[in-house]
């Protein structure tokens, strides 16, 4: 019997030791990965397994940057897991990373969630080679079908027409405009990619206009970051995690039905589209290597992603800034009144003449090599993170940062380019958009406001408050447009 308990007892005190001496492991090599580099940017001490985290806000992010910014300075270093990040924040440095010292910060950064959705493949995730042979042909191809040119600008006035017709259809009464919006911008997108725009009852475009919607959203909860910092646990449990997968697979189901259909009607001699166009580079005796079925499903996402979200969006924003500030969109309606008129169709011509924040920390980027940057050290593979919302907000650059004043673009009564501005980005990853964005903003806000008069429902308080997602959006909200 007092054999038996010795050994009992031998087996748990064994049982401890082995506990004990996997958890001072773990702790002694957690903290080694912690160790910060010799001349590494400041920032909060990380703890064991967690790093930084508690340090951050992830429902205001760039609310977290500028108080750390203000605590360490304009470059500090951050810590998740085992991933080291440095934040930079102020014009000046911003520029030196993006564009003076670009080539050191031109790739992007993995994590298990981008991983397992996107790979290394496409547009805004691929690095090296395939990024540079698969950018290359993009420019080149929507440039092709019209990017820069007078029959894309039609094209966006056309469907400008479209989206004023949904929106008198509301007769004066409360809606949420966000899929009538979602579904004019994307149709732009969608008519060079895929060659075909989707009507405004289209019951399945509707649809994946909200799954894309959720899984942005889902993009950018703390299920994505928990599944980013333990992968391997995260895995085997439940949670939204696995929608956020889910719907990312339904995404890629309906672009490769697209794809399909274009291989069976696809006439090498007439492309019609983006798809069109990949495939006539697919079949070519010396393409590259990396010009095949996957990528051409993941470059087709990206241009749908990045052609949609985004620049609705922002006009998003623009009105709901309208129906809060009647004051300003009263002085925006004499001023397309003045240039335009109330009955011809807003042209980029017209641009000059007339008064012309959604991803915060801007997309993150990795270091190729060992730099430098404000005197810091930055280790190879470190993400680097430029804050666009210090540009925007800086006191050194606005006169008034913290108002809505689209005052801070004019000058003597002239459009005024402002050097802070960097909504596009800037450097060799800059958004290849940017020349379709500009367009589609300026034609289809000018068009909505030289319409429609934008007004909160009675009893109703638009709220300025937004939700973060892979963009930061503003909440749902309705409004009502009146005919002018």
């Amino acid at each position: 019997m007092l054999l038996q308990l010795l050994s009992v007892l031998w087996e748990a005190l064994s049982l401890q030791v082995v506990l004990v001496f996997l958890a001072t492991f773990l702790l002694i090599a957690d903290y080694k990965k912690q160790i910060r580099p010799r001349n590494y940017p400041p920032g909060p001490r990380p703890l064991p397994f967690l790093g930084s985290t508690l340090h951050l806000d992830f429902k205001k992010p760039q609310i977290s940057a500028r108080k750390l910014a203000e605590k360490y300075g304009n470059v500090f270093g951050l810590q998740t897991g085992n991933i080291k990040i440095v934040v930079v924040n102020g014009l000046h440095l911003v520029k030196e990373a993006l564009v003076h010292q670009g080539e050191y910060f031109v790739d992007r950064p993995k994590s298990p969630v981008l991983d397992k959705i996107f790979g290394s493949l496409g547009l805004v995730f691929s690095n090296g080679l395939i990024w540079k042979h698969q950018r290359r042909f993009a420019l080149t191809t929507l440039r092709n079908f019209g990017l820069g040119k007078r029959s894309l600008e039609e094209r966006i006035q056309e469907e400008s027409r479209y989206l004023k017709e949904a929106i008198e259809a509301e007769k004066g009464q409360p809606f949420d405009p966000h899929f009538q919006i979602n579904n004019a911008v994307s149709n732009i997108i969608c008519s060079i990619t895929f060659g075909d725009r989707f009507e405004y009852h289209d019951s399945r475009f509707q649809k994946l206009l909200h799954l894309l919607d959720e899984a942005l959203l889902l993009q950018g909860s703390v299920w994505s970051m928990m599944y980013d910092l333990f992968p391997y646990v995260m895995k085997y449990l439940p949670g939204p995690h696995h929608t956020l997968f889910k719907k990312w697979g339904q995404l890629k189901s309906f672009v490769r039905g697209i794809i399909e259909k274009h291989k069976e009607d696809w006439n090498p001699s007439e492309p019609r589209d983006f798809i069109d166009a990949y495939l006539n580079e697919m079949a070519k005796e010396d393409s590259a290597s990396n010009f095949h079925e996957e990528n051409l499903l993941h470059s087709a996402l990206d241009l749908f992603l990045a052609g949609t979200e985004t620049t609705s969006t922002t006009l998003r924003w623009g009105l709901l800034y309208m129906a809060i500030y009647p004051d300003i969109q009263a002085k925006v309606q004499a001023e397309i009144d003045s240039v335009i008129g109330q009955s011809r169709q807003p042209a980029m011509d017209d641009r000059d003449r007339i008064i012309s924040n959604i991803i915060p920390l801007n997309v993150p980027r990795l270091t190729t090599k060992d730099c430098t940057l404000a005197g810091f050290h930055i280790p190879k593979d470190t993400i680097l993170l430029t804050n666009l919302t210090s540009l925007l907000f800086d006191e050194d650059e606005w006169e008034t940062p913290n108002v809505f004043n689209p005052g801070h673009f004019l000058e003597n009564g002239q459009f005024r380019k402002r050097e802070a501005f960097l909504p596009f980005s800037a450097g060799k990853r800059a958004c290849l958009g940017e020349q379709l964005a500009r367009t589609e903003l300026f034609i289809f806000f000018t068009a909505l406001i030289q319409k429609f008069t934008f007004q909160a429902p009675k009893n109703e308080t638009l709220s300025r408050e937004f939700r973060i997602g892979l963009t930061v959006s503003p909440l749902p909200y309705r409004i009502c447009a009146f005919s002018r």
